[in-house]
């Protein structure tokens, strides 16, 4: 969804003369990670379980963390702002969490839904016993129902749509929490990858086209629910096998039991979870990750083949496809931009000449890799434009005697209302410019972008069938799987974005 706070005025543009970039603007010019989710039932310490499983989910949000357990008498409940190496790994945190089952949730948020109100899993105490829930992904039509729940006298205490799953247990007429669950998510619009916990149950469900990921793992006879299998890697669980899309998962002591309240659909899961969002170590529906990447820096090759004497990624999510784009094209590959990893989104520098270096605090060109070459710089995506702009200046100044930049997804045309946070549409640069006016924007030699079949291909695919795509593409084609209530009135555009779990 959109960070309102960044979008309601223009930023500054960079000054290329100078060599600065606004930091804002650097920092609405990506696709900023979704959110993950993580549980765990039936192991002593639960908690300490959850934090690892966070910790390896940690490039799916970096604003704030939180943890709920049970440890068969009451739910404790921490969530805290910040990383979660720096919070949940105290001894006096894990001491407050007991029992042994558990579920977490590590989340990026808009500006303008920071604040530990919207940080999950969000708890409430029903008339049937507590539950706790964490959502990854964004309810299309939580506007719209929050109105009509607010009119039933509900009252929200977060700007979070996944609260809104919450009201809709509590008003639910069935009698127990399985179908007053199931009940809720047949209201819902969108993409969801849910997990939640009762005193005797943990409940894993996706929507019906399966936008957002979600697996079943085992450790030790424990149930594991998460959004990767990276989680799963990080403590030694097996993998079991992915959540179905539109299927509810109820684990118990005794076991799983699958239910299927919706009506069958062919899958669409997220394509950009292979581009950018998951991480390279992950499979997901039985694609590997890091090769599905490769294979797209192969297929760009093939397609926007260049003269050249060396490829560069830009890091770090460049790296595969540029990997896969120098095999195929039988170039060398050089690791020639260095990436600083201790510079992040919460960087306080100490004067604002130092602020106001943008891109250098965390990129930094390797002179002897780029003087006097022709370069080919590889990056997954172009958002608006303007730091794409400064690293191609970066480069140049270090002495490339050319700078041809291949992207390993197709132009990002439209925004996403599934759980992403994306510029409004105006603000992306391929929905208002040609792919030589965008060359010529950010100051390239040449662009050239994965076509969407070549996307496809590289995930084994045999291309994009246009009559039912086997993913959701809405951010390249503008073509939305689902219904967008919330859109519909124009004005809610910006309203939207402020009820956005944005995991």
């Amino acid at each position: 969804m959109t960070d309102t706070g960044s979008l309601d005025t223009e930023p500054d543009g960079p000054d290329l003369q100078s060599g600065t970039l606004n930091p804002a603007e650097n920092e609405a010019d990506c696709f900023h990670d979704e959110c993950g989710v993580f549980g765990i039932f039936g192991k002593q310490d639960a908690a300490a379980v959850v934090t690892l499983g966070l910790h390896a989910l940690q490039h799916r949000g970096q604003e704030a963390a939180g943890i709920v357990s049970f440890n068969g008498q009451q739910f404790s409940v921490e969530r805290h702002v910040g990383l979660i190496g720096d919070t949940f790994t105290k001894r006096s945190v894990m001491d407050r969490l007991p029992g042994d089952r558990a579920i977490g949730h590590t989340r990026y948020s808009t500006t303008g839904g920071e604040g530990l109100r919207n940080v999950q899993p969000f708890f409430a105490e029903f008339a049937g016993g507590g539950f706790a829930i964490a959502h990854n992904g964004n309810i299309t039509n939580a506007l719209t129902v929050q109105r009509e729940l607010q009119q039933r006298g509900s009252i929200f205490a977060s700007t979070s749509d996944t609260e809104t799953i919450l009201h809709l247990i509590a008003v639910s007429e069935k009698s127990r929490i399985v179908p007053k669950f199931i009940d809720a998510i047949t209201r819902l619009e969108g993409a969801y990858s849910l997990v939640g916990l009762s005193e005797k149950k943990m409940i894993g469900a996706r929507d019906p086209l399966g936008i957002r990921p979600l697996c079943i793992g085992d450790l030790d006879g424990a149930y594991i629910l998460a959004s990767e299998t990276c989680a799963l890697d990080i403590i030694g669980a097996r993998f079991v096998r992915e959540v179905e899309p539109g299927e509810v998962v109820v684990i118990t002591g005794k076991g799983i039991e699958s239910h299927f309240p919706f009506e069958k659909q062919p899958p669409r899961l997220c394509i950009f979870e292979y581009v950018y969002f998951a991480r390279p170590d992950s499979t997901i529906d039985n694609r590997n990750v890091y090769d599905s990447r490769k294979r797209i820096g192969e297929e760009l090759a093939k397609e926007c083949p260049v003269d050249a004497d060396v490829i560069i990624p830009v890091p770090d999510s460049g790296t595969p496809a540029a990997i896969g784009f120098a095999q195929q094209a039988n170039l060398p590959f050089e690791l020639g931009i260095i990436r600083n990893h201790y510079v992040g989104r919460t960087f306080i520098a100490p004067s604002s000449a130092i602020r106001h270096m943008g891109v250098k605090l965390k990129l930094n060109p390797n002179k002897s890799m780029i003087e006097g070459k022709r370069v080919v710089l590889v990056d997954d995506s172009i958002v608006r434009g303007t730091t794409s702009q400064k690293i191609v200046q970066l480069v140049r100044e270090a002495g490339a005697r050319e700078v041809h930049m291949r992207i390993a997804s197709p132009p990002t045309m439209s925004s996403c209302f599934y759980g992403v946070d994306t510029p409004e549409k105006a603000q992306l640069l391929a929905s208002r410019m040609s792919v030589d006016a965008m060359a010529d924007f950010i100051r390239v030699d040449s662009l050239g972008f994965v076509s969407i079949d070549g996307l496809y291909r590289a995930v084994r695919e045999p291309g994009r069938n246009a009559e039912c795509p086997q993913f959701c593409d809405a951010c390249f084609t503008g073509e939305y799987p689902t219904t967008l209530t919330d859109q519909q009135d124009q004005g809610n555009v910006r309203s939207l974005s402020l009820l956005a779990n944005n995991g």
